[in-house]
């Protein structure tokens, strides 16, 4: 038998160097970002919505300015005329004309609904997020505050507010956020809860990363699909409160008029006739509902990560 050999050379490096040059990197992967915006175009129903409400709110800027009659003028020899090449959405009992007060009502609809949905996000996912983050007791605490509010129903503590504080732009608003901000808290607190439980999360915290800036560098931006998602649904609910408000007489003061406002009166004339003055706000906002939530929906099925491949 052979012994065997106690030292063998090594074999010169020159037999592992390639001889066709370095690899080639791997191409860069697209952004998920434009998979998501890619996957919103292809969401026709998504896409729709999202036209929908750009061109509502256009109207809504340039709307009143299409007409050569203010929003609160009167007129009493031209009062309750059917649309008309002069009147396009008909007028009112006091000669107004309807077009006018339509897109004047979808601006106030529209702040309303963007305003309080913004106030919402803000406060909602500082609150969730601090909630979800801190843990322990702190969390214990915070979504027992939650659980008390959120007991409430929305639309009475939103009527409470306006009576107490009379009726009027910025008590609804205020109104509104009072509550509103809850199921924004609760969703951004479970976001954070599953995040906490990654690798890099857990590294972060071991290094004795903030909490603050744990919270804005690695938390909730991961969080921001579904944020996204619960904020255009936010949006058509808090119209439709506003709505519901100005037709129980708790919403914008007159001469100011609102899509709400002008349903409430429209509805009083429905027997004798007029139905252009209910018809043109009701259509208003059963469309501005039906565009966001679309496009909600869209949003959703785009931010998906379970689509992403």
């Amino acid at each position: 038998m052979m012994p065997a050999h106690p030292t063998e050379a090594a074999p010169p490096p020159e037999l592992f160097r390639s001889r066709i040059g370095p690899a080639p990197a791997p191409p860069a992967a697209p952004l998920a970002e434009w998979h998501a915006l890619r996957r919103l175009r292809a969401h026709r129903l998504g896409l729709a919505g999202l036209v929908m409400i750009g061109l509502l709110t256009i109207m809504a800027v340039v709307g009143p300015s299409l007409v050569p009659y203010a929003y609160d003028e009167q007129n009493m020899l031209e009062t309750n005329e059917p649309p008309s090449a002069r009147h396009w959405f008909g007028t009112d009992d006091f000669g107004r004309d309807v077009f006018a007060r339509t897109w004047v009502g979808a601006r106030i609809s529209l702040f309303v609904g963007f305003s309080a949905a913004l106030l919402d996000l803000l406060i909602g996912v500082v609150y969730g997020g601090i909630s979800g983050a801190s843990g322990g007791s702190v969390d214990l605490a915070m979504m027992r505050v939650v659980d008390l509010l959120y007991g409430i129903p929305h639309l009475l503590s939103t009527i409470l507010f306006m009576v107490v504080l009379g009726p009027g732009l910025f008590t609804i608003i205020v109104a509104m956020v009072a509550t509103g901000w809850l199921g924004m808290a609760r969703l951004v607190r479970g976001q954070v809860l599953l995040l906490k439980e990654l690798d890099y999360v857990q590294a972060a915290h071991a290094l004795g990363v903030p909490l603050s800036r744990l919270l804005a560098r690695h938390l909730i931006p991961n969080t921001m699909g579904p944020i996204l998602v619960n904020l255009t649904l936010t949006i058509p609910t808090a119209i439709f409160t506003e709505a519901t408000l100005s037709f129980l007489g708790l919403g914008v003061p007159l001469p100011l008029a609102s899509w709400g406002t002008m349903t409430a009166e429209g509805l009083v004339t429905l027997l004798t006739g007029q139905t252009w003055r209910l018809f043109f706000p009701a259509v208003f906002i059963s469309l501005t509902m039906f565009a966001f939530n679309a496009f909600g929906d869209g949003l959703r099925d785009a931010l998906d990560p379970r689509l992403r491949r």
